[in-house]
């Protein structure tokens, strides 16, 4: 009797770590459980889609093509990115399987599914948020509120995540609150620039305000 509970109970075990993998596999969407290290730096756009192939590929979610939902700001005649344009058509759902957004409208609409309940890393884990500690809510986005980029000159994108020390970048709220109840303190992809006294693009200067380094990423396919 008491085998066969056990094997039963092993049967169940198999059976649930089967039914994440099997989730996690069709997840399309992520915040990262980590970022680069380098603050801001993320080696350009292609650095910091690397790094969402990386982690998706070892959470085994394979066979996609991942991006970083990260603009670009217009400089030296290169023109600007849009992070909405670089991250396919939708839906995309996170690692449990939630979908989040059914298209790219609906993302950057009153009505998508993104809270700190569905906002989750690559492992189907919990971003801590405010009131967690430490608090690592900011995400990395250099973005406007619809997911087009900045106009040139104000730097929003830490020199087109380039920079580790001087400049600022565009953070979201993965879960979704804020100092106050205003639009930008609720805001998933335009909050507030980064700042700190090593410049506002440093690993340091990132987490003083309540962020790691982190991205979202999405599946374009």
């Amino acid at each position: 009797m008491i085998a066969a509970t056990a094997a039963a109970a092993i049967a169940m075990g198999f059976a649930a770590t089967g039914s994440a993998v099997a989730q996690q596999a069709g997840m399309t969407f992520f915040v990262t459980s980590q970022g680069p290290g380098k603050g801001a730096d993320l080696g350009g756009l292609e650095g910091a889609d690397r790094h969402c192939q990386t982690l998706a590929q070892a959470a085994g979610a394979t066979g996609k093509t991942w991006r970083a939902y990260l603009s670009t700001q217009a400089v030296d005649g290169a023109p600007a990115v849009n992070a909405r344009d670089r991250i396919g058509r939708g839906p995309w759902q996170n690692a449990k399987g939630t979908v989040i957004a059914k298209d790219v409208d609906d993302l950057h609409g009153a009505a998508n599914n993104l809270t700190k309940q569905t906002a989750l890393n690559e492992k189907g884990e919990v971003i801590n948020g405010r009131g967690d500690t430490p608090n690592r809510h900011d995400v990395l986005t250099g973005s406007q509120p619809d997911g087009r980029a900045f106009p040139p000159g104000e730097d929003r994108t830490c020199r087109n995540w380039t920079s580790s020390t001087t400049g600022a970048a565009m953070v979201g709220h993965s879960d979704r609150t804020g100092l106050d109840e205003s639009a930008p303190a609720k805001s998933w992809n335009s909050s507030h620039p980064s700042r700190g006294p090593g410049g506002g693009c440093t690993q340091a200067d990132l987490k003083s305000t309540g962020g790691d380094g982190l991205l979202y990423c999405f599946a374009t396919n």
